[in-house]
């Protein structure tokens, strides 16, 4: 029999110093909470997180940091900025051997002792509870501009996003929703970001780039906010489906979404096509066999009672690479404590 442990209430803010760029808070407290407060001092989560709720059904703004660390998320920024492993500076849990421990430190620059920050990220509580976290913030962009193409298939936007990435246009992110995710016609698009004067120099540079590709325009700043919300919280895929979030190189991403249309599936790209989150009804060994063959792996974010009973969430591993997650669970919780069952054995399932 398992039993849910509520974190929330371990929640509020231990320190923050803005001119540090370091924030220590409890882990229940709310991602919101965190983002108002940096925010009302000109800085930022550079790592760009969200808040999965309104995924589930359930309601917005009831994000914890913890569980933001726990799950690894991070947003369209990631491209540029990196992930949360990237910006966890340091951290306290307690284990499953009912330990109290602290990884890390509260400072940027910290190189003694083992990296558990890098582990505790993206661990989904399956090793220990986390109780304080310290982030690494960023001052804001002061200035922001999207520059979109239309029109362009999923290969023509892949395409286009590799070359403003390899390009001098400093890209922070780059995205591509079909058509059919935007109710009117494609939209491939870059933000930049940084100083005023840099900014309209990259905006000439990315139409330079683009001008084979189409008209490239620079979206109205409630376009570009609506643009990067949707693909943010996923509204443009709210069809019931099951949800799947496939990472591959960005060279992938063509190759996945042909393999599977099939089963006419709802997609977009985010990270230049590195990530694919997408929305159809198939067998999941048909989703993973894709995301292999492109060179990644297919993680079920959502779906119906009777596909969670008998899919895990994560891609199976290889042999190795699974043997060696469970010697690290057994290390820091050995009697299974934080295994309730919902990410089954990968030796299960499809």
């Amino acid at each position: 029999m398992s039993a849910i442990l509520e974190t929330a209430g371990i929640s509020g803010v231990i320190d923050y110093d803005p001119a540090e760029l370091v924030l220590t808070v409890r882990a229940g407290t709310s991602l919101a909470e965190i983002e108002a407060l940096v925010g009302s001092q000109g800085q930022m989560l550079a790592f760009d997180p969200f808040d999965h709720g309104p995924i589930f059904g359930n309601a917005n703004a009831t994000a914890t940091i913890g569980g933001v660390v726990a799950a690894g998320v991070a947003g369209s920024r990631r491209l540029s900025a990196g992930s949360a492993r990237d910006h966890l500076l340091g951290f306290e849990a307690v284990s499953g051997r009912a330990e109290r421990f602290i990884a890390g430190a509260k400072v940027v620059k910290n190189v003694t002792g083992y990296d558990l920050p890098k582990l505790a990220a993206a661990s989904w509580g399956r090793l220990f509870v986390l109780t304080e976290i310290t982030l690494k913030v960023l001052p804001r962009p002061t200035t922001q501009a999207t520059v979109a193409v239309e029109g362009l298939s999923a290969d023509q936007a892949r395409r286009a996003l590799a070359r403003a990435m390899r390009s001098q246009a400093d890209v922070q992110a780059a995205a591509h929703i079909p058509a059919h995710a935007t109710g009117g016609g494609a939209l491939t698009a870059v933000r930049l970001e940084g100083f005023g004067p840099s900014v309209a120099a990259r905006i000439a540079m990315m139409n330079t780039l683009w001008r084979d590709d189409g008209s490239p325009r620079v979206l109205s700043e409630d376009t570009a906010a609506n643009y990067w919300s949707g693909i943010r919280n996923l509204s443009r895929l709210e069809d019931g489906r099951p949800l799947w979030r496939i990472n591959t190189p960005p060279s992938g991403g063509p190759i996945v979404v042909a393999a599977l249309e099939p089963f006419a599936p709802n997609w977009l790209f985010d990270w230049a096509g590195g990530l694919i989150w997408m929305t159809l009804d198939c067998e999941a060994a048909s989703v993973r066999a894709a995301a292999k063959a492109a060179g990644g792996h297919a993680m079920l974010m959502r779906a119906h009672e009777s596909m969670q009973r008998t899919t895990p969430p994560f891609h199976p591993p290889e042999p190795g690479v699974g043997a060696l997650e469970a010697r690290v669970r057994a290390a820091f919780d050995p009697q299974g404590v934080f295994e309730t069952g919902r990410f089954l054995d990968a030796t299960h399932a499809d």
